[in-house]
């Protein structure tokens, strides 16, 4: 075992002592509505997300009434998550794509998530994972990434890299919980600008402990 699998183990197993299980940030109710929302939450807050997705979601509560919609009305509806045009854009495009070729259902394979406008691997993993319980890797947003380089789990800054790193580090029947965990413990201690390295709980396996600076 690497050194960096037994550092993995031990961050996962203290930080699973920490956060409770979440099945997801965003609001959804079917895996056509976390895809949308996680094309609206980048570069936005899942919490921003979460108070435009209602109205959305009741206007246009499936792909096929999304393909149908006005661009106008979508940039609309989205427009407080920003880059607005951009996210009505693959939003409807996708949506068309789905009824086209897929009968409607949103695809439940990662070669079939990627060709979706709109659509890279964090994406789809977050689909798979959180919308069909279907794990074939790990989500990779900014927290993850930041804490990733943090903790010695990855020396890269290509999101796709730091996937296969962390794939590689961690143990594969805890893949589903790793983005999560991440993300919580990004938020509430390894933060950015100023992490709490004296609350951390996993400060011993940190190689950048106290560098504000890190990645």
């Amino acid at each position: 075992m690497s050194s960096r699998t037994r550092s993995a183990e031990a961050i996962h197993d203290a930080l699973s002592g920490i956060y409770p299980p979440v099945r997801s940030f965003l609001d959804f109710s079917t895996p056509w509505q976390l895809l949308t929302a996680t094309i609206l939450s980048a570069q936005c807050t899942d919490e921003r997300v979460n108070r435009v997705t209602p109205a959305l979601f009741e206007r246009w509560p499936g792909p096929r009434e999304m393909a149908q919609a006005a661009q106008e009305d979508v940039e609309a509806a989205v427009r407080s998550t920003g880059f607005f045009r951009n996210k009505a854009r693959n939003i409807i495009a996708a949506s068309r794509l789905i009824v086209a070729e897929f009968g409607g259902e949103t695809p439940r394979r990662m070669e079939d998530l990627l060709r979706l406008p709109g659509v890279a691997r964090k994406t789809a993993n977050i689909v798979l994972t959180q919308g069909f319980g279907l794990v074939e890797g790990i989500a990779v947003d900014t927290h993850v990434a930041r804490l990733a380089q943090r903790l010695g789990l990855s020396d890269s800054d290509r999101p796709e890299v730091i996937e296969r790193d962390l794939c590689a580090a961690f143990r594969r029947e805890d893949w589903g919980g790793v983005n999560h965990l991440l993300i919580q413990h990004g938020r509430a201690v390894c933060t950015a600008r100023k992490p709490r390295c004296s609350a951390c709980a996993v400060a011993a396996l940190c190689p950048k402990k106290g560098v504000t600076s890190a990645a």
